[in-house]
């Protein structure tokens, strides 16, 4: 008898989502930041949604973080998000946006403005 190949998952991506291949109304992006809305879990839920829901317990992650941890591809917990977002266990928030560039203009006059400081 041969043992499981590492890193193979044991059920398919499309079983853990029952077969749907994409979310219904909710868009998330990979970096969506998903929380736990801190509302009990129905019993009938399925194990995928679950393990989602325990990921999420105490704390929020990015769509990209709980993937890895669930070991599903993105677009199965995108799936899975989605459904417990309709039935309000889950919040979903858009990306936090990159800081936007710095002008170097005027971090050259702050380091001037120090060192004329620094040597009056």
């Amino acid at each position: 008898m041969t043992g499981r190949r590492a890193g193979r998952p044991l059920v398919p991506a499309y079983l853990s989502t029952g077969g749907v291949a994409r979310p219904g109304r909710h868009r998330l992006e990979r970096l969506s930041v998903l929380t736990g809305s801190g509302r009990s879990a129905p019993a009938e839920l399925p194990a995928a949604e679950l393990a989602l829901l325990d990921v999420l317990d105490g704390g929020s992650l990015t769509v990209v973080e709980a993937a890895a941890l669930l070991r599903l591809p993105v677009s199965a917990v995108r799936v899975l998000a989605a459904d417990l977002i309709d039935r309000d266990l889950v919040l979903a928030r858009a990306p936090i946006p990159p800081a936007e560039r710095f002008d170097p203009d005027l971090l050259k006059r702050v380091a001037d403005g120090l060192r004329a400081l620094k040597h009056s």
